[in-house]
């Protein structure tokens, strides 16, 4: 029990998960065992840990987990658990993980080999972890029988891990001083890694122009490139189908057939000019109203441009 003497001490939170593969002595005296560690002043809470994650413990509360240590405990922790194991631990808080492993190459099913394990736990959010030891044991239940996990061998390997939280809340930020002003009358490039100021730095002789090739932008196109497409392989799919007084574009038109339509449809649609308002402009001043500008004027012939006298448009 070294490596549970360096995880815990005096006057802490820990919390001790069990499983249904624990016999009831067994975790009595790890209890105890543990609230020796932590006395005076600590608090031991037990915890089955297939009901951690509904249990609801405040952020922040344990200052160590103890997870499969119970003697007897089988469990292979889910990353809902160790992600759990990291929310309720306080920062800088230790875990301590015992789970059986995959022993060798012909596997075992729904076992994790101690490299996945310690991923796991990195990705659940915990850092530092460390390999305690590996050991070979008869995994039994609380009746005493051997609980075998594979089919061939009655052996399985345990592992047991160590980890740590990191020393800030999950969710915790911190503003980064990006800013960074040589002091005056020093060189930066004194505090830089002279291999990455030669690697970053370039002058006239790094480049010979001479084995440089540079492209002439003419030469990218060719003939066929700068003759100018047919309007027919600009049309899509279904575009100007129908006859050729009805022409129809499509929805998504660039081949120009749209605005073709319409101002085709505007040029049909341009107002006639105006006539007279009462008609009779052109028949002389007995057909003519008070106010027609024609007045005085011989009678004309329809269409016929006239030009009014100036004398005519002034003031009355």
């Amino acid at each position: 029990m070294v490596a549970l003497k360096d995880c815990l001490s005096r006057s802490q939170s820990v919390l001790v998960t069990w499983d249904g593969s624990c016999a009831q002595g067994a975790l009595q005296g790890f209890v105890s065992e543990v609230q020796a560690l932590v006395a005076p002043g600590g608090r031991v809470s037990v915890e089955n840990v297939e009901r951690l994650i509904s249990s609801a413990h405040a952020d922040s509360r344990f200052d160590a987990v103890l997870l499969g240590l119970v003697p007897g405990s089988t469990t292979v922790h889910s990353t809902e658990v160790l992600e759990e194991v990291a929310r309720i631990l306080k920062p800088g808080g230790n875990v301590l993980l015992k789970e059986p492993v995959d022993p060798g190459a012909d596997g075992v099913a729904g076992l994790r080999s101690p490299t996945q394990l310690s991923s796991a736990l990195k990705l659940s959010g915990l850092t530092e972890v460390t390999q305690v030891g590996v050991i070979l044991e008869v995994l039994q239940g609380p009746d005493g029988m051997q609980h075998h996990q594979g089919p061939s061998s009655s052996d399985v390997a345990s592992v047991t891990l160590a980890a740590k939280k990191p020393n800030y809340e999950v969710g915790s930020s911190q503003q980064l001083s990006l800013s960074r002003r040589p002091v005056p009358g020093t060189d930066w490039k004194s505090s830089a890694d002279p291999a990455a100021v030669k690697l970053w730095t370039l002058s006239a002789n790094d480049m010979n122009d001479e084995d440089v090739d540079l492209l002439d932008s003419d030469e990218l196109l060719d003939q066929d490139d700068l003759k100018k497409p047919p309007p027919s392989s600009l049309q899509a799919g279904g575009c100007g189908e129908g006859s050729e007084k009805k022409r129809k574009a499509c929805k998504n038109c660039t081949c120009g057939l749209a605005d073709e339509l319409e101002g085709e449809k505007s040029q049909s649609a341009a107002p006639k000019p105006a006539s007279s308002a009462c008609g009779n402009c052109y028949l002389g001043d007995a057909f003519r109203c008070a106010s027609c500008p024609y007045l005085g004027m011989p009678a004309f012939k329809p269409g016929e441009k006239v030009l009014l006298n100036p004398g005519h448009l002034g003031d009355s």
